[in-house]
């Protein structure tokens, strides 16, 4: 980071999970906790719950979230899909987009599909273009999609928002992609060439980074979410670790 070697090591606070008086509360615990930077999901069906209706205010005021991040002193890794999983509602995309007749095919290089998706990158860019790093934000890096590996083969589409990204973003942030790791084609998948390759795991760490490294023999080695439990489903018992 600004020539010098850095040790990234973050966590992830869902700030559409929380209300924004406790958004600067949680920031503070994570950076006491010895994180010195946060990772952030942008649900685009809460920003845009109908077509053309921006919602960047209170829950949903985004670049406020990423300025307290930054007051406390963390770097922001931006995720913002289009699709985030995250266990949220289709994954943050919006319900509107299956009212379409007809509806396009997600998560792909479909016209009708990427038309909606531009439009949303570049609403969110203009709320976070000023906090970029190289304009003294906290924003350093940016991912594409989010384990794209596991859904399909599309490297238009991964090349379309490449270019959307760094069209309203410019070419300074560190562009990224987060893939499981249990084979290589998993990252072969979902990255592309010029990107940084990260990868997904709850165990196994270092078996894992040998498989990302078959597929991305130099670089870092970066584990963009290290999965320490799993979510409950209703009618099951809870899971332990």
């Amino acid at each position: 980071l600004n020539g010098a070697r850095h040790q990234v090591i973050s966590g992830s606070i869902c700030y559409f999970r929380i209300l924004p008086d406790q958004w600067h509360d949680r920031l503070r615990k994570l950076a006491a906790l010895g994180a010195n930077a946060v990772e952030v999901y942008v649900p685009w069906n809460v920003h845009e719950p109908r077509p053309g209706e921006w919602h960047f205010a209170g829950e949903a005021d985004l670049a406020g979230f990423v300025r307290l991040a930054a007051s406390e002193g963390l770097h922001v890794l931006l995720r913002p899909g289009p699709y985030i999983c995250a266990e949220w509602s289709m994954g943050g995309l919006p319900w509107w987009l299956l009212a379409e007749a007809p509806a396009p095919k997600l998560r792909s290089s479909d016209p009708a599909f990427l038309r909606p998706v531009e439009r949303y990158v570049r609403r969110v860019a203009q709320e976070v273009a000023p906090l970029l790093g190289i304009r003294g934000g906290p924003i350093v890096a940016v991912q594409i999609e989010n384990e794209y590996g596991y859904w399909g083969a599309d490297h238009t589409y991964l090349q379309s928002l490449k270019r959307v990204v760094r069209a309203t973003l410019g070419p300074e942030p560190l562009l990224f992609t987060v893939d499981g790791c249990f084979t290589p084609e998993t990252q072969k998948l979902g990255g592309l060439s010029g990107v940084l390759r990260t990868a997904s795991f709850g165990s196994s760490s270092e078996g894992r980074f040998q498989t990302l490294r078959q597929t991305q023999p130099a670089g870092p080695l970066v584990c963009m979410e290290f999965w320490v439990g799993w979510f409950d489903t209703w009618g099951n018992g809870a899971k332990m670790r």
